[in-house]
């Protein structure tokens, strides 16, 4: 197995990509920590990984505040020892013509999609230091390299985390802790549902992906796995794009 008896903590794991990404993390021999704000979603993760034998511990987060991304953390270590892997995948969108949208929407977006993974990679990496190896998988998107309408504060904030990404591995790279983005295209989640259930939408969505259909959890999940493995040990600051083509245009 690719991960055997890896530790790894995956925020926003209650649904959608991250769901994804814990289930294909337990079948390749981890151990799961599920964060999320979801009691509902993260229990329901934590279910499935039960059912197929594997363990996980649910922990509800707010990964936007330093006190719950601490406690994650803490009772990670106390149950587990160790934090082999981090995933911030969590992640909201809210959509709006920037000139309309509030302040306290653009806040919640940066804070959620771009603020958590200062808070997140803050405070692994000494748990990972003191192992000498790591691997911190960061879920970005392809709002992060080309731009959407009125996706303003999303975009920025994939970008963000792009670009963090980057300036993380010139300070962890040389002791060994990998930290690389997934750039997801058009992934059928809860968070794409309202979009997908526009004909028009849909249809320039679809259009739009070269690969004739549209992203899976899944698809995502086995880039994770990758990232996340002994495999990816040189492979470090790179963003590997999951979109079916969408940016080859």
């Amino acid at each position: 197995m690719r991960l055997q008896n890896k530790i790894a903590i995956i925020t926003g794991a209650g649904s959608g990509i991250g769901q994804g990404i814990a289930l294909a993390f337990v079948k390749e021999g981890a151990k799961v920590v599920v964060a999320d704000w979801s009691e509902e979603g993260g229990k329901e993760t934590v279910d499935q990984i039960r059912k197929i034998k594997g363990e996980a511990v649910f922990i509800k987060t707010d990964v936007s505040k330093a006190k719950d991304v601490d406690e994650m953390a803490k009772i990670c270590l106390d149950k587990f020892g160790r934090i082999d892997i981090l995933v911030n995948n969590a992640g909201i969108y809210r959509a709006y013509n920037l000139h309309e949208m509030s302040e306290e929407n653009w806040d919640e977006v940066i804070n959620v999609n771009l603020k958590s993974v200062f808070l997140g990679s803050k405070r692994v990496i000494p748990e990972m230091l003191k192992q000498s190896k790591g691997k911190i998988v960061n879920v970005a998107s392809i709002a992060g390299l080309v731009g959407f309408a009125q996706s303003g504060a999303y975009c920025a904030s994939k970008g963000g985390m792009i670009a963090l990404t980057r300036e993380m591995v010139l300070e962890y790279a040389p002791q060994k802790i990998n930290i690389n983005c997934i750039a997801p295209g058009v992934i059928k989640t809860a968070m794409t549902k309202d979009m997908l259930a526009d004909p028009a939408t849909k249809q320039f969505l679809e259009s739009s992906t070269p690969y004739p259909r549209l992203g899976e959890p899944e698809d995502i999940a086995q880039a994770a796995v990758y990232l996340a493995s002994d495999e990816s040990d040189f492979v470090n600051g790179e963003v590997l794009v999951v979109d079916g083509g969408w940016v080859a245009k």
